[in-house]
């Protein structure tokens, strides 16, 4: 089975990438910016999926760690918990470098005592956070790392609820997973107690409570790394800070990774609102392909559906729905204060429904699993708050996409930085891995030349196309439809591949810097 693993952002590459060609791609646009390597100072929590370089596209690859960056391109101390295929290994780095260019994109080796360790193209989204691809060809992986908070690196930071959605594959089936719900946590070393849905192989858990307490150790105070057990499962944690924690399984009955969210001001009853979602993942039916979705819809207080849009990719077959009928939000009452909730409607001529069910960590954020009969899959669900205009998107961008190339049969992985215009046009250079291109061509590709066009429309609440076009030899084109999420100052577009040749989704964020 095929599965697009969404962590921050998952996406494929089209058949024309696959191929071989010839001649000198032009050259990416000379970085502008006020990034530097002061601007990576601090420790990180970073967390990657992909897969191995085995061959095996089924070989599922998790990391999840932290690196002290010193501003001056010098990595002082960093580790990562990492699940290769059927084993879970601790790997504790001697040091590393970075080097950061002036539009925040860079580069960041992480060494052992025998080789490089780990090789990454990264770009930064602001002095705080960023995205980042495995570009030393061991493996292809695609994740983003954040700024931690020593200071926080305690037992009673770990205190109150959390929405959680980890991923992965099943270590005895090979079967796709993922698991959304809501822990609770006391500050003193005890999960009091949660709610989980699940989905294993399309075999679905709803709505369970944790059959037993949990507990967690103290964050050490280099890494914020300590370990964790929730609803019968083991995992080492990384905290961010008191709002989040990245998590990786440990016990070799299912490789999953993701992050948990401190819950403020969860939503308590159905309210009106705009939201967008983006879910990657896998089919259990037909072809068993990897699938992308995404969508934009508004409730009522009562739960009804208007302006419905969703953008589907089953493993090649794109699509666009508008008509829907027997729609419905609702939030959880059988469990309040959890911040669960359910999502349906069903395109119109059809029997089979769109279902999900979400955790909201605040009134704007949730993750999502998708529920559908045949489809595991889970991502993200933002609040979207607009009137957007054009002019407010004129600005430099972090994007970031990732998936399977269908041609292929294998993972690849987009990193980038770009300019949008006025006129909405694209400038930039991305990095992107092909290991499955190994036999044809190099299967890294640094510093490529990035165009395109952002087809914004009406005012931003509704669907949108994105185009970008690397421009190596020979050039490739990937068509996105775009919704928009969060606020008009600080809008997060998801990226939703369109056309026959990849499955891909991803995001691209405004630079502030």
């Amino acid at each position: 089975m095929k599965r697009l693993v969404f962590l921050l952002a998952a996406a494929f590459a089209s058949f024309s990438a696959a191929c071989s060609g010839g001649g000198t791609p032009p050259p990416a646009p000379t970085p502008s910016g006020n990034f530097s390597n002061s601007s990576l100072k601090g420790s990180y929590a970073f967390a990657m999926t992909g897969t191995d370089a085995s061959g095996n596209p089924g070989a599922f690859l998790a990391r999840v760690g932290s690196f002290t960056a010193d501003g001056a391109g010098n990595i002082t101390a960093a580790m990562e918990d990492i699940a290769d295929g059927t084993t879970v290994n601790s790997v504790q780095f001697t040091g590393g470098t970075y080097s950061i260019q002036a539009n925040g994109k860079g580069t960041l080796t992480l060494t052992t005592i025998n080789s490089s360790g780990l090789q990454l193209t990264i770009v930064l989204n602001s002095s705080s956070k960023g995205v980042m691809i495995q570009t030393d060809l061991a493996a292809t992986s695609s994740g983003s790392f954040m700024l931690q908070s020593p200071g926080s690196f305690l037992q009673a930071t770990v205190n109150g609820s959390y929405a959680f959605d980890v991923s992965g594959v099943d270590g005895n089936s090979g079967a796709g997973v993922s698991v959304v719900g809501q822990m609770m946590t006391n500050g003193a070393g005890t999960i009091t107690g949660g709610i989980y849905d699940s989905d294993d192989g399309g075999s679905l858990i709803t709505a369970q409570a944790f059959p037993t307490t949990g507990s967690y150790t103290a964050p050490d105070a280099t890494f914020g790394r300590g370990t964790m057990t929730f609803a019968s499962r083991n995992f080492a944690y990384y905290l961010v800070d008191n709002t989040r924690i990245r998590l990786i399984e440990t016990d070799g009955l299912l490789f999953t990774s993701g992050d948990a969210l401190m819950q403020t001001n969860v939503p308590t009853a159905t309210t009106a609102g705009n939201f967008v979602f983006v879910i990657g993942g896998s089919s259990v039916l037909g072809t068993a392909g990897p699938i992308a979705r995404g969508g934009r819809f508004t409730t009522d207080a009562s739960g009804n559906l208007t302006s419905i849009s969703v953008d589907d990719n089953n493993n090649g077959s794109a699509s666009i729905t508008t008509s829907f009928t027997n729609t419905r939000f609702a939030i959880d009452t059988a469990n309040p204060g959890t911040g669960r909730g359910t999502l349906t409607f069903t395109a119109t001529g059809q029997q089979n429904p769109f279902t999900a069910v979400f955790y909201f960590s605040s009134a704007t954020e949730a993750v999502i699993q998708d529920t559908s009969t045949g489809i595991i899959g889970d991502g993200t669900m933002l609040a979207q708050t607009g009137p957007f205009s054009s002019s407010g998107f004129t600005g430099n961008y972090a994007v970031n996409w990732s998936g399977q190339n269908l041609a292929l049969g294998f993972e690849e992985d987009f990193a980038g930085q770009y300019a949008l215009s006025s006129s909405n046009s694209v400038s930039g250079a991305i990095d992107f891995v092909e290991l499955a291109s190994a036999s044809k061509r190099n299967p890294l590709f640094s510093n490529i030349e990035l165009t395109g066009n952002f087809g914004f429309s009406g005012d931003g609440t509704q669907r949108d196309t994105y185009t970008l076009t690397t421009n190596s030899a020979p050039n490739t084109t990937y068509d996105f439809a775009a919704y928009i999420g969060g606020t008009a100052s600080a809008p997060t577009v998801l990226l939703i591949n369109v056309d026959p040749h990849h499955v891909d989704a991803g995001t691209t964020t405004l630079q502030t810097q």
